[in-house]
Formats: C-alpha cells, sequence, structure tokens
C-alpha cells in the first residue's frame, strides 16, 4: 500500500499544480500565465508519477517493464478493438437515435472535434493519446491497477480504482466546460461512466498481458468519439447505454475474479 499512497499522492500533486492556474481564482488568485493546451499538459501527470514511483521503488527494471508495456502491440486483436470500437459503438448511437428519433445520419462528422477543430482528426487523435491516453493509463493501469489485482479481485480493483480516478479530476469542476454545470445527477452519470470505463480497461489490459498501448488507445478512441462532432445529447446518451451494456456484458462473460479470461495481472 506504501507504493500506492506514493503514487497517487504524486499524481494529484503534479496534475493538481499544474492545472492551478486554471482554478487559482477560487482562492482569489488571478493573473498566473496560461499555457497553449494547459489542461492535457496536467493529463500527465499520472504518467509522470508512475514513471518517479517507479523509478524509486522498482529501478531500471521496473522502468524497463513500463516503457515495454507502453509499446507492446501484441496481441493485435486488443489493438484492433482499441482503435475501432468506440467508432462502431458511435455508428451504433446514431443509428439507434435515427430508428427512435428519425435524426438523419451525419457521419461525417464522427472525425471532426468539437473541441480543436484545427486540429484535424490526426491531430486530436494524437493529441488525445498522448496528453489523456498515455498520460492517464501508464498511471492508472500500468502502475495502479496490477498493484490493486494483488489484493483484490479484478472488479473489486475496477471499483476502487474509479474513485481514486474520479478524485483526481476535482480541480476540473472549478474551471473545465462540461464539468462546472454539473447537477448531482450529472455527476452520478459521469462517475458510472469512469466504472464502466474502468471496467473494460481492466478487461482489455488484463486481456492484452498488460498492453499499455492499446489501453492509451482505448481511453482516447472513446474520447475522440464522446467529442465527436456529430454527437448531439440523444447520440451520446445511446453510446453511453451500449458502453454500459459491454461493461455488464464483460462482467457476466469474464467473472469478477479476472475479467478475463486468463488470470489478471498483479505486481
Amino acid at each position: 500500500m506504501k507504493l500506492l499512497l506514493a503514487y497517487f499522492t504524486l499524481a494529484y500533486l503534479i496534475s493538481w499544480l499544474i492545472w492551478f492556474p486554471l482554478y487559482s481564482h477560487v482562492w482569489g488568485i488571478t493573473g498566473l500565465p496560461v499555457l497553449p493546451y494547459h489542461h492535457a499538459l496536467g493529463g500527465l501527470g499520472p504518467l509522470a508519477a508512475s514513471f518517479i514511483t517507479t523509478a524509486i521503488f522498482g529501478k531500471r527494471n521496473g522502468i524497463k517493464l513500463l516503457v515495454a508495456q507502453m509499446l507492446q502491440t501484441k496481441p493485435v486483436v486488443y489493438m484492433l478493438i482499441a482503435l475501432f470500437s468506440p467508432f462502431v459503438l458511435a455508428v451504433a448511437a446514431a443509428v439507434i437515435n435515427y430508428w427512435a428519433a428519425g435524426t438523419p445520419l451525419q457521419l461525417a462528422g464522427l472525425f471532426v472535434a468539437k473541441e480543436y477543430p484545427e486540429l484535424g482528426f490526426a491531430g486530436f487523435f494524437f493529441y488525445n493519446l498522448l496528453f489523456f491516453g498515455f498520460g492517464e493509463e501508464v498511471g492508472w493501469r500500468g502502475f495502479a491497477l496490477p498493484r490493486l489485482q494483488s489484493r483484490f479481485n479484478a472488479l473489486s480493483a475496477s471499483l476502487i480504482l474509479t474513485v481514486l480516478w474520479a478524485a483526481w479530476h476535482l480541480p476540473l469542476f472549478f474551471y473545465r466546460p462540461g464539468y462546472t454545470g454539473m447537477d448531482a445527477a450529472g455527476i452520478f452519470g459521469w462517475v458510472f461512466s469512469l466504472l464502466t470505463g474502468s471496467i473494460l480497461l481492466s478487461w482489455l489490459y488484463n486481456s492484452s498481458k498488460g498492453s499499455l498501448l492499446a489501453c492509451a488507445i482505448f481511453h482516447a478512441t472513446v474520447d475522440i468519439a464522446f467529442l465527436a462532432d456529430f454527437a448531439d445529447k440523444n447520440i451520446i446518451n445511446y453510446m453511453g447505454m451500449l458502453i454500459t451494456v459491454w461493461g455488464v456484458a464483460t462482467i457476466v462473460i469474464f467473472k469478477p475474479a479476472h475479467l478475463s479470461r486468463t488470470e489478471r495481472l498483479r505486481d
């Protein structure tokens, strides 16, 4: 537990300090410099904390393993699932919305980013892959999950990680659009979406034998699908429903102990 305590303390500290100029107005502090893509830089906190903590406690071998997992492309099937499944779900959600509400299908917007349209699809993909894919997953799944799975089954580890993952986002509720206006129901739905994501990422991590590249890609593509220009409120809700069904099916099919056909990974 000492390792996990050190890791989460460091991950929170790095991200929250980077984000401080964005929410310092809460304490009456204004005028601090804000960099381009400042919010994204804070997403690197979990990655930085994982390397620092691993260097201290795991030494060179620990760092080599972490880097190897970041570059691990096999089994290829999980790379393909990570890359394409969120877009398949997005198209399915749009089709459901068409059947339910008669809303015309406008799939061209699937590859257009609302947040940074100037980056184009490829640029927005690599932006998400770096700052929130690798930025978060090298820490949450690469460092924290196998250590939690040493003490708890895969489902329980995913639940615990969800709480800690959600808490990391706390500063965003003071400055980030989409967070600042959340009511209690919105927060509940958001935490539930993190839980579903945590379960699916645990399945992906354990099934791929620890591929952080697959986890990072999946994190990035899910974010892109939900932020796509074609996704209105109904489509987003249907996507959330489909991902929830996938998460529940994962628990039923692969069982809580491992969330995988093979043994869960432990450290």
